[in-house]
């Protein structure tokens, strides 16, 4: 059930990210839709391995630029921008690069609030984004620590290989942890904006 889920969900927002490139295509001042292609970026990056999540996000970030240097105010691309930040920092080993995108996370946050201060969904990101780094330690401090005893707990060829397979497993298990919080928020907004472009014009 849960597979057909995330199946069902790659594949929406595969077509979000296809139709946003046809509409780009004929107009690329088109802010709305830069804000949904950045979205469904987001989105299916939580389907990549880490490097390529990485690389999709930057993708992301490149679309919402676009659409903010348009249009700085637009909210939903400021929050859309801190959910990017924020997902690229909990990808990032390093502490203090992590930490700069962390911040510029909560500066988008904040932004979006400045634009939309009723806006409960951007009150809750940026409350998860000050605690974010002190997540992001301790998430990468436990990894560590796993891998540290997955590679401690044998010798041989076959015990590295098994080390190697938790380790990618625990990566993998932790992407999914620290990317899930984003993936709902980000749902929304995409949902949203995907319902908004398909809807048929009223008569």
């Amino acid at each position: 059930m849960e597979m057909q889920m995330d199946f069902d969900r790659l594949l929406l927002f595969e077509h979000a990210r296809r139709t946003a490139e046809v509409t780009y295509a004929k107009n690329p001042l088109d802010t709305e839709n830069l804000t949904r292609w950045g979205g469904a970026l987001l989105e299916l990056s939580t389907f990549q391995s880490v490097e390529e999540s990485k690389t999709m996000i930057k993708d992301a970030i490149s679309k919402l630029d676009e659409a903010l240097s348009i249009d700085p105010k637009k909210h939903d691309a400021l929050w859309c921008m801190g959910n990017a930040q924020t997902s690229y920092a909990f990808l990032t080993l390093d502490k203090d690069a992590a930490k700069s995108y962390f911040d510029s996370a909560y500066t988008y946050f904040q932004k979006a609030i400045d634009e939309d201060p009723s806006n409960e969904l951007y009150q809750k990101s940026i409350e998860v984004a000050a605690k974010a780094p002190e997540l992001h330690e301790q998430l990468h401090k436990q990894n560590f620590s796993q891998q540290v005893m997955a590679s401690g707990a044998g010798a041989g060829a076959s015990t590295s290989s098994n080390a190697r397979d938790l380790k990618s497993q625990k990566s993998s298990d932790l992407k999914y942890d620290i990317c899930g919080w984003v993936i709902l928020a980000v749902s929304i907004v995409a949902w949203v904006g995907f319902a908004k472009a398909n809807v048929p014009p009223s008569q």
